[in-house]
């Protein structure tokens, strides 16, 4: 059985995901940890549930959501796995971080990217990727169909869609990937989103005011 574990990290209020099931393998999802006592609670996570990590997945690489990557990649001896079309994305890590004035190590860049079709697979889990482009170009869902669960970034929120306003973000492809590969979706479908609580497909398609 799946088991989601989420931290809030950084000044922008992140959530940073950790996957496991009943074998103790996992997968950790967009590391914002961001500084020494940040790392520990994640670290500390890791070894009370003796959770062995077989890979570490980014829905998209903001700066909010790869604060964590040096950390996570070095504790763990990976390397992220990301879209392609997030190379400017990451690339612009270091100028962002600048602007923000923000203490931002850059991680191991990604040697084998991820794209929609394809599945990650540890212990007794299996994630199918969905494509969901908008608030970043690159984005990705992580979908666990037989748990009815999805990561999905900066995406769909409670009550809300994630911003266009960044560079290289474009509104309509946003809600183009809402309401076509994520409304599709069954209506009991948990949603964990970047930030915020977590809600559900049907919650959404119900009361989200970007569609209603």
């Amino acid at each position: 059985m799946l088991q989601v574990k989420s931290f809030v990290f950084n000044p922008f209020q992140e959530n940073t995901y950790i996957l496991f099931d009943e074998t103790k393998e996992a997968v950790i999802i967009d590391a914002g940890c961001y500084n020494t006592s940040e790392f520990n609670l994640l670290k500390e996570f890791m070894i009370s549930e003796k959770l062995d990590v077989k890979h570490y997945l980014n829905t998209h690489c903001h700066i909010d959501h790869i604060l964590g990557n040096s950390f996570v990649c070095k504790e763990y001896n990976l390397k992220p796995k990301y879209s392609v079309e997030e190379i400017p994305v990451f690339n612009s890590g270091n100028t962002v971080a600048k602007m923000y004035g923000l203490n931002y190590t850059e991680g191991p860049v990604c040697t084998d990217f991820i794209r929609e079709g394809n599945t990650i697979n540890f212990g007794n889990t299996v994630l199918d990727l969905i494509h969901l482009p908008g608030h970043s170009p690159g984005s990705i869902g992580f979908y666990d169909k037989s748990n009815k669960v999805i990561i999905c970034g900066d995406v769909l929120f409670q009550g809300s869609i994630g911003r266009t306003d960044l560079p290289l973000g474009n509104h309509e492809d946003l809600l183009l990937s809402i309401q076509t590969k994520l409304f599709t979706l069954p209506h009991e479908v948990k949603v964990y989103a970047g930030h915020g609580n977590a809600t559900s497909i049907g919650e959404e398609i119900k009361y989200n005011p970007f569609f209603n």
